[in-house]
């Protein structure tokens, strides 16, 4: 999608994607047309019967018939697909939902979508933008880049991260001694 390309499919907000990655398809499971899937997402249990998602990068619908868990996989069960052969197709395809509709979050959490792009500043020095979130057990770190400098890993940790401003467009930091080492 180009960035004058109308987003009709998710958010109305500028730079904000139309779909958000849920799930990666897996292989297939049992006789009755299920699938199982890796679950990317903090909030499963959005995922239930009578939804839809959309899946590989053509964002096709698919109506979800039936979900299970089974250990740390989904077991889901698309409308039109009831055997292990017609369901393979889907295998190794990545599935969204659309991001208009997410649940508001509490105060001052985001999602990840929302902060990519970000510019990240430490007081009146630009350290640059926001280009990935590695999701570790502790604490999100955040990777910032520019041009003229190393990658930088933030760690997204109070005492680091003073203020987000999704309108703005800005994160403000306060860098903990050896960050830029």
């Amino acid at each position: 999608m180009t960035e004058n390309t109308p987003n009709t499919a998710g958010s109305s907000k500028p730079n904000e994607p139309a779909y958000l990655l849920i799930g990666i398809l897996q292989k297939t499971h049992g006789i009755k047309g299920e699938i199982a899937m890796r679950v990317i997402t903090q909030f499963p249990e959005r995922i239930r019967t009578g939804k839809s998602v959309f899946l590989g990068e053509d964002h096709e619908e698919y109506k979800i018939v039936s979900v299970r868990w089974k250990n740390t996989l989904m077991l889901l069960r698309f409308a039109g697909f009831d055997t292990p052969e017609a369901t393979a197709r889907l295998t190794n395809l990545e599935v969204f939902t659309r991001t208009r509709g997410l649940p508001k979050l509490p105060e001052g959490q985001f999602y990840h979508h929302q902060l990519l792009g970000l510019k990240v500043w430490q007081a009146d020095e630009y350290l640059g933008e926001l280009v990935d979130i590695m999701e570790t057990g502790a604490n999100d770190v955040y990777v910032v880049g520019s041009e003229d400098a190393q990658e930088l890993l933030i760690p997204a940790i109070p005492d680091v991260i003073k203020e987000i401003n999704i309108e703005a467009g800005t994160i403000q930091v306060e860098l903990l001694e050896g960050l830029r080492d």
